[in-house]
C-alpha cells in the first residue's frame, strides 16, 4: 500500500491555455481523447484489409497465394488476434495515476506497436505488435469512456461518448480507405505496412495532447486536489467562472460522493459484485450482447465476407470502405437523441433493427451460395452489400455507442475503474470469443451462422427489457437513486466546503490572503447577516446552515 501510495501524484498542474476556457477545452478535450478509441478502430479495420493481400500472406506465413485462391477462401489462414487482459491493469493504473495518464500509457503502447508492426520482419515481430497494442487499445478502452463520462454535462453524456464512439467508427473508416489505397501498391510491401504509419501519426497526436488534457474534477476530487478539482470544473463548464452557482452545485455533489465513499474505501471486486450486483450485471450483459449481436462477426472478416458474397478483392476493399462510411453515419442519431429518449428505448429498438438486418444478410447469403462463384453472384451480393450497411447503421446507432456509455456512468466514483474495467475486459473476452469461432462457422454452417447472431439479437431484447433501468438524465452523483443504493450523505456540508474553495480560490486569484474557516463568506438567508466589524475591507460573517439550495445539471 505505501508503494502504490508512492506513485500517487503529489501535484497537478493544467497546461491548457487559457483561451481554450469554457466550450472549446470541453470539446476538444472529449474529441482528442477520443483518438484513442479511433485507433481501436483503425486497427479492427488494418488487419482485416491486410489479410486479403498476398504479400501479407507470404511474408507471415510463407504461403504463395493468388487472387483467385483468396476470393474463394482457400488461402488456409486463420486471423490472429489482439491481447485481451490490459483493462484490468487499467483499472489501477486510472485510480492510481489519473485518467490522463492512462491515456498517455495507452497511447505510447500504441505508437511502439505501430512501429514494431511496420518493420515486422516476420509473423513473430508481428504477433508481438499486436499483442502490445492489444494492451494500448485495452487501456484506451476502459479509461477514455470514464473520462468522456466525468467531465461531460449531465445532460449531454450520451453525445459525449457519442463522439468518442464516432471517432472509433471513423478509425475504422479511415483504415479501410487507407487500405484500399495502398493496396494498389501490390506487390510491393508497403501496399500493408502502409497504414501502419497512419497508425503510429495518430497515436503521437494522442500522447502530445494528453499533455494539455485536464484531469476529470472527480478524480481530482478523489485525490486530495479540491480547489485543483473546483477550478477545472469551472474551467471546463463555467467559462472559468468558480462562484457560478450550477459549478457549485455540482461540486458539492461531487464533494459530498468522495466524503461519503472515503469512509467505504475503495470498492474491491468482491464488492463490486456483492454491493453493486444489478449494476454489474448490466455492466457485464452490455458489452457481452454488443460483441454477440454479430458486429465483430462482420467487422473482423468484412472483406473476406464480401469476397464469400461474389464481390473481387479490390471491390470487397472498396466496398468495406462505403460500409464504414455508414457505419459513421449511424452514430448520429445517438449523439443528438439517446440523451433525449434514454439508453433503454435505443438499445430495445437496435436489438429488433439488428436481428432484422441479419436474418436480411443471412437468406440472401443462403441464395448467393447456391451459385457459382462469378457474375452469376453479382446481384446477390449487391443485396447482401445492402444488407450489411443496413447492420452497421443501426449497430451504430445503437449496440455501439450504448454499452461503452453504460459501462462508464452506472458505476460510482469508488468503483467506477473496477467497474468499467470488468464491462471492457468482458468486451474484450467476447470479442475474442467472435473472432475465434467465426471463420470456423462460416465454414461449417455457412450462412446459418448469421442466424445464430439473430438469436442472440432476440435474447439482448428480453435482457434489456427485464434488467437495465433508465440511466439518462440524471447526474452520476444521482445514479445511487436509480439503482437503490447510497452514494452520498447529506449534502449540506458539502455545499458549504463548495462556497469555501470558491472564495478561497477567489481571494487567491485577487491576491488577497486566503481566509480562515471564521472568515469565509457564504450565501446567507435574509436574517443572518452577522457583520463583524465596521471597516470597510472586513469579511462578513454568514450562517453556515444557510446555505442556499443550488440547482444543476452540470
Amino acid at each position: 500500500m505505501t508503494f502504490t501510495m508512492s506513485l500517487r501524484p503529489k501535484t497537478y498542474t493544467a497546461r491548457y491555455p487559457q483561451w481554450m476556457v469554457g466550450r472549446p477545452l470541453l470539446y476538444m478535450s472529449s474529441a482528442l481523447a477520443s483518438l484513442g478509441d479511433a485507433m481501436f478502430g483503425y486497427g479492427q479495420g488494418s488487419i482485416a484489409s491486410a489479410q486479403v493481400q498476398p504479400s501479407f500472406i507470404l511474408r507471415m506465413f510463407g504461403k504463395e497465394v493468388t487472387m483467385a485462391q483468396i476470393q474463394a477462401g482457400q488461402t488456409g489462414v486463420n486471423p490472429f488476434l489482439q491481447a485481451l487482459l490490459a483493462s484490468f491493469i487499467a483499472a489501477y493504473l486510472c485510480d492510481l495515476l489519473g485518467r490522463r495518464m492512462s491515456v498517455r500509457i495507452g497511447g505510447v503502447m500504441y505508437f511502439i506497436a505501430a512501429l514494431i508492426q511496420l518493420f515486422a520482419p516476420n509473423l513473430g515481430a508481428l504477433i508481438a505488435g499486436r499483442c502490445i497494442q492489444g494492451l494500448g487499445v485495452g487501456i484506451l478502452s476502459m479509461t477514455v469512456p470514464i473520462l468522456q463520462c466525468e467531465i461531460a454535462p449531465a445532460h449531454a453524456r450520451g453525445l459525449f461518448v457519442s463522439i468518442e464512439y464516432i471517432c472509433l467508427n471513423i478509425g475504422y473508416a479511415v483504415s479501410a480507405w487507407v487500405g484500399y489505397g495502398f493496396f494498389f501498391a501490390m506487390p510491393s510491401e508497403i501496399s500493408w505496412r502502409g497504414p501502419y504509419i497512419v497508425q503510429a501519426a495518430i497515436a503521437a497526436v494522442l500522447i502530445v495532447w494528453t499533455f494539455f488534457l485536464p484531469e476529470t474534477p472527480r478524480w481530482l476530487a478523489q485525490n486530495g486536489f479540491q480547489k485543483e478539482a473546483l477550478v477545472t470544473l469551472a474551467d471546463l463548464h463555467g467559462a472559468g467562472n468558480v462562484s457560478d452557482p450550477k459549478i457549485l452545485a455540482t461540486y458539492a455533489e461531487i464533494v459530498g460522493a468522495v466524503e461519503y465513499e472515503a469512509h467505504l474505501g475503495q470498492a474491491s471486486w468482491r464488492q463490486l459484485f456483492t454491493q453493486y450486483t444489478r449494476r454489474c450485471i448490466v455492466g457485464i450483459t452490455c458489452q457481452m450482447f454488443a460483441q454477440l449481436n454479430g458486429i465483430n462477426a462482420i467487422l473482423y472478416f468484412l472483406p473476406s465476407n464480401l469476397t464469400r458474397a461474389g464481390f473481387t478483392i479490390s471491390r470487397s476493399l472498396l466496398y468495406s470502405g462505403a460500409c464504414a462510411l455508414i457505419y459513421c453515419s449511424g452514430t448520429i442519431p445517438a449523439m443528438f437523441l439517446i440523451d433525449k429518449f434514454g439508453r433503454r428505448v435505443f438499445l430495445l429498438f437496435g436489438s429488433c433493427a439488428l436481428a432484422a438486418s441479419l436474418s436480411i444478410v443471412g437468406g440472401l447469403q443462403y441464395y448467393a451460395d447456391s451459385l457459382p462463384l462469378g457474375s452469376a453472384r453479382v446481384s446477390a451480393a449487391d443485396a447482401i452489400f445492402f444488407g450489411v450497411c443496413l447492420y452497421l447503421f443501426f449497430f451504430g446507432a445503437t449496440w455501439g455507442p450504448g454499452p461503452w456509455l453504460l459501462g462508464a456512468e452506472i458505476f460510482p466514483l469508488r468503483a467506477r475503474a473496477k467497474g468499467m474495467s470488468l464491462s471492457t475486459c468482458t468486451n474484450w473476452l467476447f470479442n475474442f470469443i467472435i473472432a475465434f469461432i467465426t471463420p470456423p462457422l462460416f465454414d461449417a454452417i455457412k450462412a446459418g451462422y448469421y442466424f445464430v447472431l439473430v438469436g442472440f439479437c432476440i435474447i439482448s431484447l428480453l435482457v434489456v427489457w427485464f434488467i437495465y433501468p433508465e440511466t439518462a438524465h440524471h447526474t452520476l452523483e444521482d445514479l445511487g437513486e436509480v439503482f437503490g443504493d447510497k452514494v452520498m450523505d447529506d449534502e449540506g456540508p458539502a455545499r458549504e466546503k463548495a462556497q469555501r474553495s470558491a472564495n478561497e480560490i477567489q481571494r487567491e486569484r485577487s491576491g488577497l490572503p486566503v481566509a480562515t474557516d471564521s472568515e469565509v463568506t457564504l450565501q446567507p438567508s435574509m436574517s443572518s447577516i452577522m457583520p463583524t466589524s465596521k471597516d470597510d475591507g472586513s469579511i462578513i460573517m454568514k450562517e453556515r446552515s444557510s446555505v442556499a439550495t443550488m440547482e444543476s445539471d452540470v
